[in-house]
């Protein structure tokens, strides 16, 4: 049983993170995001698309900052235990002040 658990551990540390951004504005961004939502997907998101409307988060296009679609260390072990079935991403919508 330990070997699995290590194993298991092992896979989700070398398996690594990803993170796409999208910088929109040369300014400082804060840390902490306006709106974050887990993006459900299936199959690895094979020909499936999800869509936020971060002018309307941020009031307006002019304030949006930055986005980012990042597969959190917790998005990984979920990917992990249904062996790739259920994929899912966080998004994330950053505002200017």
């Amino acid at each position: 049983m330990k070997k699995l658990t290590v194993l298991c551990l092992l896979s989700v540390a070398i398996s690594g993170c990803a993170t796409q951004s999208f910088n929109l504005t040369s300014g400082r961004v804060d840390e902490i995001p306006d709106e974050e939502t887990s993006q459900h997907f299936f199959v690895g998101g094979i020909a499936q698309m999800k869509s936020m409307n971060a002018a309307s988060i941020c009031g307006g296009s002019s304030r949006v900052a930055r986005v980012e679609a990042r597969s959190s260390p917790l998005d990984a072990v979920l990917s992990m235990l249904t062996m790739g079935i259920y994929t899912p991403r966080t998004a994330r919508v950053y505002c200017s002040q």
